[in-house]
């Protein structure tokens, strides 16, 4: 999930050099809600990680 968070960063980034400011507005928009998504999740599996072993 974080790759596909890179990728529509590249792709905003590259959107917003060309002048596509509403398709790069997009692919932040969705990178920054896969990041997130990615963040949680990985904290998820971190917790629950630490209360299996115990």
């Amino acid at each position: 999930m974080l790759r596909w968070a890179l990728i529509f960063f590249v792709v905003a980034l590259l959107a917003a050099l060309f002048g596509f400011g509403g398709i790069a507005a997009g692919a932040a928009g969705i990178a920054k809600i896969l990041f997130f998504i990615f963040v949680v999740l990985f904290v998820l599996s971190l917790l629950a990680h630490t209360f299996r072993k115990v």
